[in-house]
Parts: structure tokens; C-alpha cells; sequence
């Protein structure tokens, strides 16, 4: 991606999180402030509508993949895998510029890799077994997460506006949860252990990114391809290709050749939604984004419910629009 002016030095940031690292994010005078051209403006709102629509419609591929084929573990790892080709492909072709890398840097993405693959592995598993709509209701509770984690184990102290928007994220959350019509220990737990391990990886990203320069689409490739790495061998071992194909057919059978679409779609589309948020990252301050991410919660939500008719009672919605609302005052506060 090309840069005017100043260079962006960008540290790591996965876009389902709900909250931006701490970012370096400059823009150059021109276009900063209340001084933006119109063109930037459109710009950033071509991003921001196109990175809603990929995430909402990766969302609903996976879903619909999950409800056929009930493999979650295998389709992390395809939707990594995807990715990892696609990124490969445009360094060979040159259309993204290869990133300099050393053994140092790959060192320090373990870390993030391992908390990465934790995290995408345990929402996919979330989603397999729940609703879209409450997987994202109980993962837009992360906040809380990381508010904890840097307290109590990172010795971090926030001010006291980040503490109280923890109570309506944490009641929304408590709430949607015990009002909840198909509620599932496991797609519960699996969207609690995806808020704690993306917590951890942010934190592990800050520190890996520091002083580093490459940006944030190239990184999270090769968190893409470290991470596929990690997580093959324990797919192969908790499913198998026995019951992959078994189960394929059965999912060929039942849907025939659109399956194999949605498994391409949620693939290409998890790469895709990610990759975009990155390219508005390097276009917007973390505040802007964290207020875009917030919208994104909510259109997944809105148009899961919508697609899926997933029965919603009205309290059930409260605690959802509390949870959200919790998160919006969080990403004002934690600025």
C-alpha cells in the first residue's frame, strides 16, 4: 500500500477484536482533522462499508458450512490456509510487497500465533454449536477480558471511566446469556476462551511489533501461515481426514454442489474482511476504528437474527444493545 508523507507504523491488530491496540496511526496534516478532503472521507466509508459487508457475509457462509459439516477444527484451518495462499500468491506476483523478515521476527510471533490459533479455533467451535448472533453478543465482551488480564497479571491501572463500562458490557453479556433460548455450555465456553486467547495475542502483538516495520496486512499473513502451521496437526488429530470425508459426502448428499461454494466463500471471505480492516487502519486513528468495529458487532448480529430467523425474546435483545452499548463507551474511555 502506498504512503504519503510520514511513514505508518503499524502494530498488529485482528479485526474481530473490539477494541484497537495502541497504534501509531499518523496521517499526514492534509488530510488529518477537520482539514480531510471529501475524497478521503468517501474513501474511508468504501472501506468501513465494505469491511462490514465481507465480515457479515463471511458469517454467514460459516455458519451455514458449520450447520452441514460440523467439523469447526477443519474449517479454521481452511479459512487459514486460504488466506496464507492468497498472500503467497500476491508476494510472488508482486502484488503486495514482500515483508523483511528475520529469525528474530518470527520468534516473537509465536507467541501470538499459538494465542491467534486459541482464539480463532475456540469462536469457530462457538459458532458450530450456537447461534451467530450470541457467539458475538458473549465475544463483545472482550473488553472485560483485557481489562483484567492487564490489571491484575500486567500491573496496568486504567482510569476510572474503562472500570465502570465494564459493568453494562459484563450485565448485557450476563443477561443475553441466561435469556438465551438455545443456549450451549460449549458454544458459551467457546467464545470465552476466544475473548481470553485474543486478549493474550494483543498483548503478545504489541510487544512482537515493537520497533518493527512491517505493515499490518503482511503481518497478520504471516500470522496466517504460522498459525496454519500450528493448528494442522491438532485438526488432523481431534477430527481426522476419516470424518472430514465422511462427512463431506454426507454435506454433498444433503446440500449437493453449493456446499462446495460456502466452503470456498468462507474462506476467501475470512481473509478478505480481515485483510480490508487493515487497509482502513492504515487510513483512520484507532478511535474511528474502534467506533467502526463496533458497527460491524452489530450489523453481524442484526443480520444473522434476520437470516437465520434466530428467535430473539425481547430481553434477549436488551442484554445484547446493554453489552454493545458497553462496548462503545469502553473504546471512548480506554482513549
Amino acid at each position: 500500500m502506498s504512503r504519503i508523507g510520514k511513514p505508518l507504523i503499524c502494530e498488529a491488530y485482528e479485526a474481530d477484536k473490539l477494541q484497537p491496540l495502541d497504534l501509531n496511526v499518523e496521517l499526514p496534516k492534509s488530510q488529518a482533522g477537520a482539514g480531510a478532503g471529501a475524497g478521503q472521507r468517501v474513501k474511508i466509508s468504501i472501506y468501513f462499508a465494505t469491511w462490514w459487508a465481507l465480515n457479515v457475509v463471511f458469517n454467514i457462509y460459516n455458519k451455514k458450512v458449520l450447520n452441514a459439516y460440523p467439523f469447526p477444527w477443519l474449517t479454521s484451518t481452511l479459512s487459514l490456509a486460504t488466506g496464507s495462499l492468497i498472500m503467497l500468491i500476491s508476494w510472488a506476483t508482486r502484488i503486495a510487497e514482500f515483508p523483511k523478515m528475520d529469525l528474530e521476527f518470527w520468534k516473537n510471533l509465536f507467541p501470538v500465533a499459538v494465542a491467534h490459533t486459541i482464539g480463532h479455533v475456540a469462536a469457530t467451535v462457538s459458532m458450530s454449536k450456537v447461534a451467530v448472533s450470541f457467539t458475538h453478543i458473549i465475544k463483545s465482551g472482550e473488553p472485560a477480558f483485557s481489562v483484567l488480564v492487564s490489571r491484575f497479571l500486567l500491573g496496568e491501572t486504567f482510569p476510572l471511566p474503562v472500570y465502570l463500562s465494564l459493568v453494562p458490557i459484563i450485565g448485557g453479556c450476563a443477561l443475553s446469556a441466561a435469556t438465551e433460548l438455545n443456549f450451549n455450555m460449549t458454544g458459551f465456553m467457546g467464545a470465552m476462551i476466544s475473548n481470553l486467547a485474543f486478549v493474550f495475542r494483543n498483548i503478545f502483538s504489541k510487544k512482537g511489533m515493537k520497533g518493527k516495520s512491517v505493515s499490518g496486512m503482511n503481518y497478520y499473513a504471516c500470522l496466517s501461515i504460522m498459525s496454519l502451521l500450528i493448528l494442522t496437526p491438532f485438526a488432523i488429530a481431534m477430527e481426522g481426514p476419516q470424518m472430514w470425508a465422511l462427512g463431506w459426502q454426507n454435506a454433498v448428499s444433503q446440500i449437493g454442489p453449493n456446499f462446495v461454494w460456502w466452503v470456498a466463500a468462507q474462506s476467501i471471505f475470512y481473509h478478505l474482511y480481515n485483510q480490508v480492516s487493515y487497509m482502513s487502519l492504515d487510513e483512520i486513528s484507532p478511535l474511528t476504528f474502534s467506533v467502526g468495529n463496533t458497527m460491524k458487532r452489530i450489523s453481524v448480529i442484526v443480520s444473522s437474527i434476520i437470516i437465520f430467523q434466530t428467535p430473539v425474546r425481547p430481553i434477549n435483545a436488551l442484554g445484547a444493545a446493554i453489552a454493545i452499548l458497553g462496548t462503545f463507551i469502553y473504546s471512548q474511555s480506554k482513549q
